[in-house]
């Protein structure tokens, strides 16, 4: 009579049949390999892609005006302010609005400066803004903007990526991987800083649930553009050639067996990393710029500053990049409102309107949308805090506020909408962030409905289900 094991416990199984499942691991490895060998190769995630529709656009340069303008000290004037100044807000027109600092019956504060009106359009600009007054015909105002969130770093994310917490892919993302990129030496997608520290970080510029490819490239203002894109002493090319070529084998080897876009990522990364220590020093290097155009700007090329970020920005859509970030930090006037203004305005203002008027000399502004704005306003009503050493400033203030845009497919020479006598409401045309959103991603033909990545089991895109194109900006 025969005798069997009805049970076999595990360590006698692979015991026994080891070589068995050794065969079993290394065919499954083996044919792994055979399906990465046949696989075709991967698509560049940055070759240029056609848009939704005809694109008037090609870049954008997003000049962010972080920590929140002034917009009823540089903007909207209200004269009604002035008459009221010392006096609460009507409580009628508060209806138990929140605000960061201040109360809501603190008393207003009228217009710290003298506007008029400039160029054939007649836009009325504060005297702080001279030197955007000689383009105002190129550019179109937002008067009315609203957004969703009244602190720094939320605010800035909700208008960088739609949502008001970190995790979401910036604009830039988003265009680099619904277009591409038209250089192969630079990055698709640019960010620089000028000023103090930015609220919202890198949320600012990240790729999300997005390939991380599509993250934003962030220059430094000073020494190498990116750290560790110049070679350590001792360190000569063809060693260099050597050892990227060998880290990229073992990537592209490692990619085949388990296929991680990670990968992918790191591997894109070196390869950029090399052409980037030709292609940036000679890009930043602004010494062979005419001497017309520093001065245009204001720009010294041996210093750090916003004018030489600007230039720079303008040479990267030269040569092809699709996005660049120039985030200026410094706005937030809690207190002292007017000395705030005629610091950033004094750093900010030649260096903006310059680039609208030199993008038009060189042929490039139909194809360049430059957009420039906070991600809020401020209030009417002053913030006083002794304790805090605070006077004469504003508090945040999400109900309305002014961006304006140029080039790239925009109408020039108009401004859209209006707030209420004291600057609080939108009184006609308001439009949202999402609404500003759909209209960049409109100018360079992009869908903001169509625009989607399928991401924990639905389809996400930048103006989540919000947002219409704002038709009165376009040409």
């Amino acid at each position: 009579m025969s005798h069997t094991t009805p049970h076999v416990a595990r360590r006698q199984f692979l015991r026994d049949c080891g070589y068995g499942v050794g065969k079993i691991a290394l065919a499954s490895l083996l044919a792994n390999e055979a399906r990465a060998a046949d696989a075709p190769p991967k698509a560049d995630p940055f070759a240029p892609k056609p848009p939704h529709s005809p694109a008037k656009a090609k870049a954008v340069i997003h000049l962010f005006m972080a920590g929140a303008p002034s917009q009823l000290d540089l903007f909207d004037h209200k004269p009604e302010l002035t008459r009221l100044e010392g006096k609460p807000i009507p409580p009628e027109v508060i209806k138990g609005q929140r605000y960061a600092f201040i109360r809501p019956d603190a008393a207003v504060l009228g217009p710290r400066f003298k506007f008029a009106k400039h160029g054939k359009c007649g836009a009325e600009l504060s005297e702080m803004l001279p030197h955007l007054a000689k383009v105002v015909d190129d550019v179109t105002f937002l008067k009315a903007v609203l957004t969703d969130q009244f602190n720094h770093a939320p605010a800035q994310i909700f208008f960088n990526t739609g949502f008001g917490q970190p995790g979401r892919p910036s604009i830039g993302s988003w265009v680099t991987y619904g277009l591409g990129c038209e250089t192969k030496d630079l990055p698709a997608f640019v960010v620089m800083s000028t000023g103090a520290g930015i609220s919202g970080g890198s949320a600012n510029w990240s790729s999300g649930f997005l390939p991380t490819v599509y993250t934003g490239v962030r220059f430094r203002n000073q020494g190498d553009p990116i750290l560790n894109v110049s070679s350590p002493p001792g360190f000569d090319a063809e060693t260099e050639k050597d050892t990227l070529g060998l880290v990229t084998e073992m990537n592209k080897s490692r990619l085949g067996v388990v296929g991680d876009p990670e990968i992918a990522t790191r591997t894109a990364a070196y390869e950029m990393a090399g052409r980037l220590q030709t292609a940036a020093p000679e890009l930043t290097d602004l010494k062979k710029e005419p001497k017309e155009t520093l001065e245009l700007y204001g720009c010294d090329p041996a210093k750090p500053s916003f004018a030489r970020a600007c230039l720079l920005a303008r040479r990267m859509v030269q040569l092809g990049v699709r996005f660049v970030n120039i985030y200026h930090e410094g706005w937030d006037a809690h207190s002292d409102v007017s000395g705030n203004l005629k610091n950033n305005c004094g750093a900010t203002d030649k260096a903006s309107a310059a680039l609208v008027a030199d993008l038009k000399r060189l042929g490039m502004l139909d194809s360049t949308l430059v957009v420039w704005g906070g991600e809020f306003g401020r209030t009417p009503m002053v913030e006083s805090n002794a304790l805090l050493g605070r006077s004469l400033g504003r508090d945040h203030h999400p109900q309305a506020f002014t961006i304006w845009m140029a080039g790239g497919g925009t109408k020039p020479g108009v401004s859209l909408g209006a707030t209420d006598d004291l600057g609080f409401h939108p009184a006609e045309g308001g439009v949202h962030i999402h609404d500003v959103q759909a209209t960049i991603l409109h100018c360079l033909g992009l869908d903001h409905e169509k625009l989607t990545y399928r991401y924990a089991g639905r389809d996400f895109r930048l103006t989540d289900v919000f947002g219409k194109v704002i038709k009165g900006a376009l040409a």
